[in-house]
């Protein structure tokens, strides 16, 4: 009888733990309200209502980041367009600011780029207050994020005095070539090349998230809440629930980003003024060395790379 007792609490001990112990990931979605090469607005319409299907259906309190370029005809704003976005609001998820014309900090003046900013706000907190919401997070287009730190600290106050908080990313990746890749095919009609790069996908992204919890324990000696980046994408559109799944089998939880930057992590300041758009974990990383970045990252399938049109990474 002792015995059976001692296994009874073994097993709630352990179940304990493993619910402590739950990964948490937040999704974030850039390049709202769609990004592919065929710019018609019936598949803009597929796309978006595809992506917010498996939104719904695996419960994912997404974030989508807007550039508000794309919701017009040339000077007019076009409000068929537009209605892509109410569907994100309507499906009670919530919108960020990507910049109006997703344009670099790291290539233009500072005021420029605030101009942009404020721009790239105007429809979005529209929608959003309509609905009793406010704008919240700013994505920096490329994470690239200014070459000095003046410029850094500089548009920081700006963001802040205008509300925002930075939306940064752990889980980097190249989802936009994979999408490149799906789309051409797509446009040549290659089913077998769609499908070839479809399986791919998955399995890449898995490897990376699995590259990424080693750099997180590399760092902190823990898996920090990962925040993934992702594009409004056709690949996307067919296989955010396959990643979804994915995720919940290495037993992550999805949150919203505000739960995810709860994480103290996303405390620690970004100091990096390199050219690229890196993962705040190789940000962190670098400053406190090149030799605390875990070697062997995922590189993409040589043959999606060529698919996608794109020389490198």
């Amino acid at each position: 009888m002792k015995f059976k007792v001692l296994i009874a609490f073994l097993l709630v001990s352990v179940s304990v733990l493993g619910q402590t112990s739950t990964r948490k990931i937040a999704v974030t979605i850039d390049d709202l309200p769609v990004v592919s090469t065929r710019r018609d607005l019936s598949n803009r319409q597929e796309i978006t209502r595809k992506l917010l299907g498996h939104i719904k259906r695996a419960k994912i309190p997404a974030i989508g980041f807007v550039n508000e370029n794309m919701l017009y005809d040339g000077d007019k704003r076009d409000e068929k367009k537009i209605d892509l976005l109410r569907m994100w609001i309507d499906d009670g998820l919530e919108l960020g600011n990507h910049t109006f014309s997703h344009r670099s900090l790291n290539q233009i003046a500072l005021a420029d780029y605030q101009a942009d900013m404020l721009k790239g706000q105007t429809i979005t907190k529209e929608l959003l207050a309509n609905k009793g919401k406010d704008i919240r997070y700013f994505r920096h287009p490329f994470l690239q994020t200014g070459r000095t730190m003046e410029v850094k600290a500089n548009f920081d106050k700006f963001l802040a005095a205008n509300g925002y908080t930075i939306a940064p990313i752990s889980f980097d990746n190249a989802d936009y070539i994979f999408s490149r890749a799906y789309d051409n095919a797509f446009d040549k009609s290659d089913k077998l090349l769609m499908q070839k790069v479809g399986d791919a996908y998955v399995p890449y992204m898995e490897a990376k998230l699995d590259y990424w919890e080693r750099q997180s324990v590399k760092l902190f000696g823990r898996e920090i809440a990962e925040t993934l980046l992702i594009h409004a994408n056709f690949i996307n559109s067919d296989y955010l629930d396959d990643l979804a799944l994915m995720f919940r089998k290495r037993g992550y939880k999805i949150v919203s980003l505000e739960e995810a930057l709860k994480d103290e992590a996303y405390r620690l300041p970004d100091t990096y003024i390199g050219p690229a758009g890196i993962s705040w974990l190789h940000r962190w990383a670098l400053e406190r060395g090149k030799g605390y970045i875990v070697p062997d990252e995922p590189k993409v399938p040589d043959f999606v790379l060529k698919a996608s049109g794109f020389e490198s990474e």
